[in-house]
């Protein structure tokens, strides 16, 4: 299940966890979530002068990631976690935006830069080198694209293009580090979520249709 807050920074994300929210702290550790993706940093990254109110620090954003991998683990044991970088910044998009929705009140400074970006998705890798988990660093991978601004639709948040190549990289990602949570698609139909699908680290919660006692259903049920 994918859980995004829009404009939310690493502060906010954490004060959240704090208080009971995002995995939530009053059921216990959970024991069925086998994968979690910490991604944050691109609000993080916003310039202090221009956006101060998004803007995080860099040594308390490293810090803040510490305590979200910490509060996640507790958590959720038995998850996997990956921790994802934020993407590269398009300049000439983030202007573009701002004529667009501002209009004559657009400042035509950038609130956001590529350089600034970068930073914090070396912070990432840190984080998790020092945590000793994956990191699929965006800012990286997205630019060794020849046409990588236009993966991004508004120079910060993904076009419908971007959404697929980061889809993309993140399974290509689970697969490497994390092989027994990768799902096999039915080689028939190329399907994720049918009994031709498989993955060695996930157990269905319920019996596909097709092995239903259709005379008796709850006995599939019991078995299940």
């Amino acid at each position: 299940l994918n859980r995004g807050y829009s404009g939310y920074t690493s502060r906010w994300c954490l004060e959240m966890l704090r208080h009971g929210g995002g995995i939530m702290a009053d059921a216990g550790p959970d024991d069925t979530t086998r994968l979690v993706t910490i991604f944050l940093g691109a609000n993080d990254a916003s310039l202090e002068d221009q956006n101060p109110a998004q803007h995080v620090p860099l040594e308390e954003y490293k810090s803040n990631l510490r305590e979200i991998v910490v509060i996640t683990r507790e958590r959720a044991p038995h998850a996997k976690i990956l921790l994802i970088a934020p993407p590269p910044v398009c300049h000439a998009q983030r202007l573009q935006f701002q004529k667009e929705r501002f209009g004559e009140q657009a400042t035509g400074r950038l609130e956001r830069t590529n350089e600034n970006a970068g930073l914090y998705a070396d912070v990432v890798e840190h984080v998790a080198a020092d945590t000793a988990l994956p990191c699929l660093n965006l800012w990286k991978v997205l630019q060794e694209e020849s046409n990588w601004p236009e993966l991004l639709s508004d120079g910060l948040h993904f076009s419908p293009a971007g959404n697929t190549l980061v889809g993309t990289k993140i399974l290509q990602k689970i697969s490497e580090v994390f092989p027994e949570l990768a799902v096999v698609p039915c080689k028939y139909t190329g399907s994720y979520g049918n009994s031709g699908s498989s993955c060695s680290g996930i157990t269905t919660d319920s019996p596909w249709w097709e092995n239903i006692d259709n005379a008796c259903p709850s006995k599939s049920f019991e078995a299940s």
